[in-house]
């Protein structure tokens, strides 16, 4: 299913119900849901699917979905397709459900380098979101140094951004930025 995730090379990063109606539109064939909240979680999922695309549901913006074995369980019942998250134990939990897990990760400095390469390592993620994405020093690092694919996300708002975070070794960008939505790469 990882695959499916990084087939098209842009995926639809959703704060407010404009850009999530912009988004079920367009090309795009992953939702990162960035926003949402337990009363209208399955709705949300649910229109996402009959759009054709993957719904991955960024847990710690989830309102009133925990933070734990629950709140996972909640969301693969209402058929989410995978979580985002920036912790390490969530993505081993989410693994036990078969969601589909974005790990996320802020690099600032070379300690937050280290400390991400570390737990990755520790919790296997199926993907990892490398931020901000316009660091493509840094995705280029990743990409050499772990084996699996990697979203660069984060501050994102140009082509020519899209295409250097590519051209450093990014499998797919992440931008809540419209106009880029349904670029041909």
């Amino acid at each position: 299913m990882v695959d499916s995730i990084i087939q098209n090379k842009i995926a639809a990063a959703i704060r407010t119900e404009d850009d999530f109606s912009i988004a079920l539109k367009s090309k795009v064939d992953v939702v990162f849901l960035l926003h949402s909240n337990i009363m209208t979680i399955d709705k949300r999922i649910e229109a996402i699917h009959e759009a054709g695309k993957k719904a991955l549901i960024h847990l710690e913006f989830a309102e009133g979905v925990g933070k734990d074995r629950a709140g996972i369980d909640f969301l693969a019942t209402k058929k989410a397709d995978g979580i985002l998250t920036t912790r390490t134990n969530i993505v081993r939990l989410a693994k036990e459900f078969g969601l589909i897990t974005v790990q996320r990760f802020f690099l600032v400095d070379s300690h937050s380098l280290n400390t991400s390469v570390e737990s990755i390592r520790i919790s296997k993620p199926d993907i990892i979101e490398l931020m901000p994405g316009i660091v493509t020093k840094k995705i280029k690092e990743f990409s050499q140094i772990v084996d699996m694919p990697i979203v660069a996300g984060g501050i994102i708002e140009t082509r020519d951004e899209v295409v250097s975070a590519l051209q450093a070794g990014a499998d797919v960008v992440s931008t809540g930025e419209k106009s880029l939505w349904d670029l041909n790469l």
